[in-house]
């Protein structure tokens, strides 16, 4: 029993490691993501 918890344990462990939430963003991506989050800290200023 406690072999078999072990082993699932790892193998969970295993699968959250490989199978991340981590959201893939390609160079694009990025910069229009930063050109709008400055846009949008000008607009606050201004206001």
């Amino acid at each position: 029993m406690k072999r078999l918890f072990l082993i699932l344990f790892c193998m969970g462990t295993l699968a959250t490691t490989f199978t991340s939430c981590r959201e893939d963003k390609d160079a694009g991506d990025e910069i229009e993501e930063a050109a709008d989050e400055v846009g949008d800290e000008a607009e606050d200023i201004v206001d």
